[in-house]
């Protein structure tokens, strides 16, 4: 497991974790040792090229299926997946736009602050600003 994760650069616990998830199925020697194979290292790379464009393991669990290897990586190997796929990437713009919701509100706080030409909260208060 240690030389599988200095290949994927992904650590050990992490490495576990997708396996307790069932997006890494290595196969098992009789003493129990895990066996990574070449398949596996593209398997992680997926998951983290997944993971990374906001999907959640779940969502990368029922997507598995539908992946193959392509020599380097995972790849979408049906168009069964999109449905997926696009409801993930509306979910990721409704947390885009209630990011930008929040900064445009915090703009506007900024924008209002009063400048009492100090930056205690002290002589704030003692200037009857705060609540």
């Amino acid at each position: 497991m240690g030389e599988f994760s200095r290949r994927t650069g992904v650590s050990q616990r992490l490495l576990r974790y997708y396996e307790e998830q069932g997006l890494l199925r290595p196969s098992r020697r009789p003493s129990g040792y895990r066996e990574f194979t070449e398949d596996d290292v593209a398997t992680v790379k997926g998951i983290r090229l997944l993971l990374g464009a906001g999907l959640g393991t779940a969502t990368i669990a029922e997507l598995m299926p539908c992946m193959a290897h392509d020599g380097e990586t995972l790849v979408p190997a049906c168009s069964g997946m999109l449905p997926d796929l696009n409801r993930e990437r509306e979910r990721i713009n409704e947390a885009v736009a209630g990011l930008l919701a929040a900064r445009d509100t915090l703009d506007t706080v900024i924008a209002a602050t009063v400048t009492t030409g100090g930056d205690d909260p002290e002589a704030c208060r003692a200037a009857g600003i705060g609540v």
